[in-house]
């Protein structure tokens, strides 16, 4: 009917000119109305969050930084969101992976459930002092969205918020000891120092050493700009020692070999750049490893697990001296690693 209407006067040319009119207003309401739906659904279902580059990512690529940061976010959700121009360094929005420095303020809108994912803690043991976790492969102990992340939310009602003791590699998987109160706290960071406390791991391996058991003694340089470490027999400026003993466990028919790994230091990296050093890199290890054997095994972290800690405690340890000469292992530990990615 709106079409038909002719007001008096009008001519032909003059009622088209009217229906022109019309469509294109309806036309533009719609539109309108579309933006208008469209920014709100963005608004509700998305929000900023604000990260500044800290010196481990300086001139490291915007991926990196954004998927170490949220462990959900996947390489084709990263792309997606760059196209949307959802991603904001320094206020200005961009749409390449470009890279990232130092204290770079990088803003990224991105729906909830990247930012804060649901994450179920495997807790191995709880008691009044101590908590430990088993940590999957591919998250941090510490930093943002990491497993101290997801403690601190499960025992958010705690007057102290538990704290890791110690750290493992983000794709290395196992157990980690968070201490519950500050006593325990102190207790645990004094024991490590003094080496009180064993840590085993287990390691599969490319290659059969021919010693079954064997303590290495080295030195490792840690470069923090490349995120690597090097290994020398010898002493050079700026290394420190190096401890690592491993035991064989068992052989395998396709040269690989099962290791029982306890490093009498900790240094970032040592089991993974160590075991590379004299010929046996771990099976998955993308960046000690060798990538042809990698693929031949189809794995793409790293094939090691911190299975074992064992209290050793030599000097009083207040009220934690119900630990001593006790040990934590996991079960099924063998079969956890090789069903690993």
């Amino acid at each position: 009917s709106l079409f038909t209407f002719k007001p008096f006067g009008f001519n032909k040319i003059s009622s088209f000119a009217l229906m022109a009119i019309t469509v294109c207003y309806y036309t533009t309401i719609i539109k309108k109305s579309q933006i208008i739906d469209f920014s709100f659904r963005l608004s509700y279902n998305k929000h900023m969050k604000k990260l500044i580059v800290n010196e481990k990512y300086n001139g490291k690529k915007l991926n990196k930084f954004l998927m170490d940061s949220f462990p959900s976010l996947s390489q084709n959700l990263f792309y997606k969101t760059l196209r949307q121009k959802d991603i904001k360094i320094n206020g200005k929005r961009i749409n390449q992976n470009v890279d990232i420095y130092l204290n770079d303020e990088i803003l990224i809108y991105i729906s909830d459930e990247y930012l804060d994912p649901s994450f179920n803690l495997n807790v191995f043991f709880e008691d009044e002092n101590i908590l430990i976790i088993n940590k999957p492969s591919n998250l941090e102990v510490t930093g943002q969205n990491s497993l101290t992340t997801f403690v601190h939310k499960k025992y958010s009602n705690l007057p102290f918020k538990p704290m890791p003791c110690h750290r493992l590699d983000r794709n290395t998987t196992g157990l980690v000891i968070f201490a519950k109160n500050e006593e325990s706290l102190n207790i645990l960071l004094t024991k490590f120092k003094n080496h009180e406390i064993e840590k085993h791991y287990l390691a599969l391996v490319y290659g059969i050493p021919k010693e079954k058991t064997k303590e290495l003694e080295s030195y490792l340089f840690k470069d923090n700009k490349k995120s690597m470490v090097y290994i020398s027999d010898e002493y050079k400026k700026g290394y420190q020692k190096i401890i690592t003993k491993y035991t064989i466990l068992k052989k395998k028919d396709d040269n690989s070999c099962l290791l029982d790994v306890e490093i009498k230091t900790g240094k970032t990296h040592q089991i993974r750049a160590h075991l590379a050093h004299i010929g046996f890199p771990i099976i998955g290890d993308g960046k000690y490893g060798k990538n042809e054997i990698n693929k031949k095994f189809g794995k793409k972290y790293q094939m090691l697990c911190s299975y074992k800690i064992k209290f050793n405690f030599v000097t009083d340890s207040k009220i934690l001296n119900y630990l001593n000469e006790k040990a934590f292992m996991l079960d099924n530990y063998e079969k956890m690693l090789y069903n690993m990615h």
